[in-house]
Order: structure tokens, then C-alpha cells, then sequence
């Protein structure tokens, strides 16, 4: 075994390999870069009796679709109309390949860029403009779609979504063999988050009560600035054996490999077997959020490499090669994201500014005492200000 200059420890090319650069040879591909189908000895991709086309083709204008979430997002903050944003260009196929795995009664702990998901999950777009407008704290309700709030403190959501899912496995909703009654919980996080002692701790929790919950890791190989080989001596899936449960990485950029890995893991979680970690190996093609400018710590032969697998440019290969698609879909699809653009553009400047009063409705269930002594308090202060309220 080679050893690091230190003389402790293994090389980082020891572990890793010269071939971790496409995900190794452990990486769960359905579909290649080429747009070509190919089998898998544990996964396949199971539509539940739909046509498989026809689901390939909504996986195709999800992404679109998502995409254009986000391309318009970064060119509104760019024009001052939101004050950050945090792009996903890149990671469609891991977004939407998990987002369409789930079942109604499944619930979702999100970071702040999963946007496709939210898409997958009905969330209207325009909610998610308006936390990073400013103008709400998230304006959807969770209990509506399923789909909790965007968590900002990294890596967070892991332990409430374990929480939750042990809250299932009270409600007696999981391991009862009724498909429309068993329930699982997914917690997205990213390859950074990994590194944060809430994901561990969460770990621990999820094994030790073989909570229904799926660890979904979107690794995009950069935490902000900081690449996956300095954060970790092993592939991130495998850090779940120590935590005594299984991990598998899927192609984050093979949208039919990340819905059937996802699937699997979903069920499992149902069925009562408890957690899985997903890592979806993928690529961060655009900046961590507008105020990252990633040309100063990454190459540009890099993203050149990642943009060969794109995850809606193979979608489309398949598609327009096997005669499942033609110009008139592509051109639909295409209409309907102009048709969202100005929904976004126009929806986002329309956004109504928030009452200063607000702050206080939703700070807990029922209004207390001491918040209402202090929203009083502030009431009174504004009332000073000719015209604030």
C-alpha cells in the first residue's frame, strides 16, 4: 500500500483510483453518457406498469423544465431581483430521478437547492423565489406537498427528517404490506454536508432505530471550494457500512439509474428494513450560489469533461435514437419553459413585500405570552413611524 508523505495513512490515489474520476466501477448506470441502455445485476429501471416511454419522456421535460427554474433564478438575481441564488445546473437527473421515486405518502427534508424536487413534488417555483427574494421564509406549506422548508444550516435536515421517519415507524405506517399506506422519508444533503457531525449523528439515530429513511447525498464533488478528496479518504457510500446500514452510488447524471436506485431504497425504507445511503455521483456544472465565482479553484478542462454528461442532453439521445420522441415533443417541451420563464420573471417582481408584523405569525403553533408582549412591543415602535405599518 502506497502512504501519504507523513507515512500515515493511504494515498489518496490508493483509495480512490485513477477510474473514481466517472464513479468508479461500483457506479449503478442505466443509461450512458451515449444515450445507450444498458442492465444492471441489482437495479432496473421498474416504471409500475406505465409506459416506459412515456415516463422517459416526462423524466425528459422535468428537467427541462427544472433547468429553467434555475436559469432564470440566476438571471434574476443577476438583474437585483433576488438577493442569492443556489444552482443545481448539473444535478437535474439526481433531483428528479429521486423526486419521481417517491410516493404521495413519502415526505422530504431538502437543503436550499432542491429545486427540482420541489418541482417533482408540486411545489409552484415561485415559492421558492420568494425565500431567496426575501420576502417569506419559504412559502409552501409541508404538510401540503409532503416537501419541508428549505434548510439553510448545512446538513440539518438530516436529523429531523430521522426524527420524522421514527415518528412513522410509530404511526404504524411502515412494514404493514399496504402500498398506499407504508411510508419512508428522504433527506437531501450534499458531499460538504457530509462532514457535519448532524449527518453522522443522524447516521447513528437512523441505524439504531432502523428509522425509514433514505440519506440521499448529492455528490457534486465540491463543497463551495473544498473538492471530495479532501473530505473524505473513501467513496462517500461507503461510509454507511460503518454505520451499520447499506450504500450504493448511482450515476447522478442517469436519471432512470438515480429513479430505480431511489425506488429501491424507498421500499426498502417501507418495507421496514430501514436506512440506505444514496450517493448520487454527479457534478456541480455551475457556481455553489451567485456569490461563488468557481474559476478560481476548479478547472476548466473539468467542467469541459462533466458537460459530455449531461444529464438532459443523453435523455434526448435516447429519445430521438430508439424513435420514441420527435421535433414536435422537444419543441413543446421547449414552449413550455418559455411559458414558465415568464411565469418566473413576472411572478417573482409581483411578489408583495412582507408585513413587518409577520415576522411573529409563525414562530410557533399557538402565539405565547412573552411573542405577544414583544410583537406589542415592535407594534408600538412602528406605530411612531408615520406610514410603516
Amino acid at each position: 500500500m502506497h502512504v501519504t508523505h507523513n507515512g500515515f495513512g493511504p494515498d489518496l490515489v490508493e483509495v480512490f483510483g485513477p477510474s473514481q474520476q466517472d464513479g468508479g466501477p461500483e457506479l449503478v448506470q442505466l443509461l450512458t453518457p451515449e444515450g445507450e441502455r444498458v442492465d444492471h445485476p441489482d437495479f432496473r429501471f421498474d416504471t409500475g406498469g406505465e409506459p416506459e416511454d412515456e415516463v422517459v419522456r416526462g423524466f425528459y421535460r422535468d428537467m427541462v423544465l427544472t433547468r429553467r427554474i434555475d436559469v432564470e433564478a440566476t438571471a434574476l438575481q443577476r438583474h437585483g431581483e433576488l438577493g442569492i441564488w443556489a444552482q443545481l445546473l448539473g444535478q437535474e437527473a439526481a433531483q428528479v430521478g429521486a423526486g419521481r421515486a417517491l410516493r404521495p405518502q413519502d415526505f422530504v427534508f431538502p437543503t436550499y437547492r432542491e429545486h427540482g424536487v420541489a418541482w417533482c413534488r408540486g411545489v409552484d417555483p415561485l415559492n421558492l423565489l420568494g425565500l431567496f427574494r426575501g420576502v417569506d421564509q419559504g412559502g409552501w406549506d409541508p404538510a401540503a406537498n409532503n416537501f419541508g422548508l428549505y434548510t439553510i444550516v448545512i446538513g440539518a435536515q438530516t436529523l429531523h427528517a430521522t426524527g420524522y421517519a421514527m415518528g412513522m415507524q410509530r404511526d404504524g405506517v411502515v412494514g404493514t404490506g399496504d402500498p398506499d399506506r407504508d411510508a419512508a422519508v428522504v433527506a437531501h444533503f450534499g458531499d460538504g454536508a457530509s462532514s457535519q457531525g448532524d449527518v453522522n449523528e443522524a447516521f447513528i439515530f437512523a441505524a439504531s432505530y432502523n428509522a425509514p429513511v433514505v440519506f440521499f447525498c448529492q455528490n457534486n464533488q465540491w463543497a463551495i471550494s473544498e473538492p471530495i478528496e479532501r473530505q473524505t479518504r473513501i467513496p462517500l457510500y461507503q461510509r454507511a457500512l460503518g454505520f451499520g446500514f447499506p450504500g450504493v452510488r448511482v450515476d447522478g447524471n442517469d436519471v432512470l439509474a438515480t429513479y430505480a436506485v431511489t425506488q429501491a431504497a424507498l421500499q426498502r425504507a417501507r418495507d421496514g428494513q430501514g436506512p440506505t445511503f444514496v450517493e448520487a455521483y454527479t457534478y456541480r456544472m455551475g457556481a455553489h450560489t451567485t456569490t461563488d465565482d468557481p474559476t478560481r479553484y476548479r478547472l476548466s478542462d473539468d467542467l469541459e469533461r462533466w458537460k459530455l454528461k449531461d444529464p438532459i442532453a443523453r435523455v434526448e439521445v435516447y429519445l430521438r435514437r430508439n424513435g420514441l420522441a420527435g421535433d414536435d415533443f422537444f419543441a413543446a417541451v421547449q414552449e413550455e419553459a418559455d411559458d414558465l420563464g415568464v411565469h418566473l420573471r413576472e411572478g417573482c417582481k409581483a411578489l408583495p413585500d412582507p408585513q413587518p408584523l409577520s415576522m411573529f405569525d409563525h414562530v410557533y403553533a399557538e402565539m405565547t405570552e412573552e411573542l405577544a408582549a414583544q410583537r406589542d412591543g415592535f407594534a408600538a415602535y412602528l406605530d411612531s413611524f408615520e406610514g410603516a405599518r
